[in-house]
């Protein structure tokens, strides 16, 4: 059903594509049309056929325009911009202003073409993310290699990916080694080396020897699926200020053409004024009034920097979380892969009296291998036996805790000392290293220890957060205190809370937002595991790194680094901050050229020609400068 469903939408967005292309010619064909025309009537000197090719001309081009303003008409929608130009137009018809008219009109659809493009080219910077997507991927069968359609490759089939070929679905290298070029994903132009049972996501590039790839999630559930939901929902979520906007428009149409109305009617009727001159008028202050320059600008700009972060490997869910970044002050992190690369390594082995090494080992790695926290991996990692060998049941994690199990009819317990509290043991971990304990029927069997160090750019990262007038940085972590307040010390955060469960990481941040909420300022969570989760959707934007983290933490931010590189948010917040900046130019532009340009046609002083300046020429002004966000780097 769902298939079915994803098929459907696929064949509706191609439908779309195709009518908006036979929109798009016929537009231009239209316009092409009515300019000669409007040029052939200019130079005859034949006044009833001039004035026939100008009605001619007003027809070809207006006729969208006019059906669009009795269609909004009819649901209720009496003051959007197609009808003001409509009143506006025919009036001047009306008043034999054949010329004007027709260039008004003319001169608002070429506007419209291109705002029209571009909104496509600003869609375009984020939806070449599509091209990430193949369309059938090469199953390994029995009679060789068949395309199937990526809907229904089942996880657990092998897939054969050749060179230069993008790899269609998320899995694990089955090859002994393979070079992918994941620039498409992450903005990061370095090839990446991966090995047997690496994980390799969907839409990396495979550069030389054909690989195979052994699929671990349905294509529904894959990196690239999930990326394009993220920017088919983009645009969905609208900031306060589009919100605004868009009030501000419902507000100034009705009062704009009230104003055109008593500028009509007022002077002719009770100062003996000229009807004709000052209908006129009324005409040129509807066609300045159009706010189209605000309607359109301000979600373009927020479009554009969508686009221009997700060029970074930066995937913003919603235009809304970049104005949420422009207000952040507090920014908290979790610790391990996401400040730290994640990746542990065995530091110390120390067995109780009663047991040996290799026992402790073994115990732990068969326990941990059901668990997918990178401390458990590195565990298993260290083992180099065969862990299938052994009869594993009731296998229960609790996160903030461990793991438990019962192998070989043994209960094991794999975790940290409050874990071990609970089957009645108590420790003292005063190591300045992540250690794990283990105990069999409730006895003390030893402790591994394992070490991870700093990302290389997250002391970097904190740095620049500062500069960026972020006034508070915290790092929570389930660590013990001791290592949680060395990492914190040598990157220079702020603030550090340690052996926290899930639930108390919640409680923490909904202080800090109570706290930053007081200033109107926002709190940031960045985050990668499935504990996670809760904090990155409860903080006002949960930022998660997107390479190695947990679905389920990709799932629950807001805003999704590609690259895992703490230093992605501070460009996230760079661009957050100028796109609010070039929104507020434009807005602040529009609203002076208008209101300047509203007086001189209410006095007379602007005609039809200033008119068209002050609607569609500030409207292209402003989207080209929304454009200028598309050139961030």
């Amino acid at each position: 059903m769902v298939i079915m469903m994803r098929i459907t939408a696929k064949q509706t967005q191609k439908r779309q594509i195709l009518q908006n292309i036979f929109h798009q010619k016929g537009r231009v064909t239209a316009i092409v049309g009515s300019a000669i025309l409007t040029l052939t009537a200019i130079l005859i000197s034949n006044l009833r056929l001039s004035v026939l090719l100008y009605l001619v001309a007003y027809g070809i081009v207006s006729y969208p325009i006019i059906l669009e303003s009795v269609r909004n008409m009819f649901h209720g929608e009496f003051f959007d911009e197609n009808v003001l130009m409509t009143i506006a137009t025919i009036g001047a018809l009306v008043l034999g202003e054949y010329p004007e008219a027709v260039a008004v009109i003319l001169f608002y659809e070429i506007g419209e073409l291109f705002e029209d493009a571009a909104i496509s080219q600003s869609q375009r910077s984020i939806s070449s993310l599509v091209k990430l997507k193949a369309q059938t991927a090469n199953v390994k069968v029995a009679a060789g290699i068949q395309p199937v359609k990526l809907e229904a490759v089942s996880p657990g089939r092998t897939i054969v990916v050749r060179p230069g070929e993008r790899v269609p679905l998320d899995g694990k290298l089955a090859s002994e080694t393979a070079t992918v070029d994941m620039s498409a994903l992450t903005g990061e132009s370095v090839p990446n080396d991966l090995n047997v049972n690496d994980e390799i996501l969907s839409g990396a590039i495979n550069l030389f020897n054909a690989i195979e790839v052994l699929v671990t999630k349905p294509y529904e559930d894959s990196t690239v699926a999930r990326i394009l939901d993220m920017v088919e929902n983009a645009s969905s979520k609208k900031t306060p200020t589009e919100k605004f906007i868009k009030r501000f428009a419902k507000v100034y149409t009705p009062l704009v053409v009230l104003a055109a109305i008593i500028l009509a009617i007022v002077p002719p009727l009770f100062f003996n004024e000229p009807l004709v001159t000052w209908v006129n008028r009324a005409l040129v202050f509807l066609v300045i009034s159009c706010p189209c320059a605000l309607v359109i600008s301000v979600p373009l700009s927020f479009f554009g920097g969508i686009g221009a972060a997700s060029k970074q490997g930066i995937l913003v869910k919603g235009s809304n979380f970049l104005e949420v970044l422009h207000r952040l002050d507090t920014v908290v992190f979790d610790k391990t892969g996401t400040l730290t690369v994640g990746h542990f390594s065995i530091d110390q082995i120390t067995p109780a009296p009663e047991f040996t090494r290799d026992d402790l080992l073994t115990y732990a790695a068969i326990v941990e291998q059901h668990s997918t926290h990178p401390v458990a991996q590195s565990i298993v990692a260290a083992y180099h036996g065969d862990l299938q060998q052994y009869p594993v049941t009731n296998v229960a994690e609790k996160p903030g805790f461990g793991i438990t199990a019962t192998v070989n009819h043994q209960n094991v317990t794999v975790g940290n000392a409050k874990a071990l509290k609970q089957v009645g043991i108590k420790l003292k971990n005063d190591q300045q290293v992540t250690t794990v304990f283990v105990a069999i029927d409730g006895q003390y069997a030893g402790s591994i220890s394992v070490t991870d160090q700093p990302k290389p750019d997250s002391k970097q990262a904190i740095s620049q957060l500062k500069q960026h007038g972020i006034k508070r940085t915290v790092m929570l972590t389930g660590d013990n205190h001791q290592i949680a307040a060395q990492i914190g010390k040598q990157l220079g955060i702020d603030e550090v809370q340690a052996e926290l469960l899930p639930g108390d990481k919640v409680k923490v941040v909904d202080s800090l937002i109570q706290d930053a909420h007081q200033n109107k300022h926002c709190v940031g969570f960045v985050g990668d595991g499935i504990n996670d989760s809760p904090v990155l959707a409860r903080a006002d934007v949960g930022i998660a790194m997107g390479g190695l983290g947990s679905d389920a933490a990709i799932e629950a931010s807001d805003i999704v680094i590609m690259t895992d590189q703490p230093t992605k948010i501070v460009k996230a917040i760079d661009i957050s901050k100028r796109t609010k900046t070039i929104v507020w130019e434009n807005i602040i532009f529009a609203l002076i050229v208008k209101g300047i340009c509203l007086i001189l046609g209410a006095l007379g002083i602007a005609g039809m020609w200033e008119a068209v300046f002050a609607d569609v020429g500030v409207t292209l002004l402003a989207v080209m400068n929304a454009l200028r966000l598309q050139t961030l780097t």
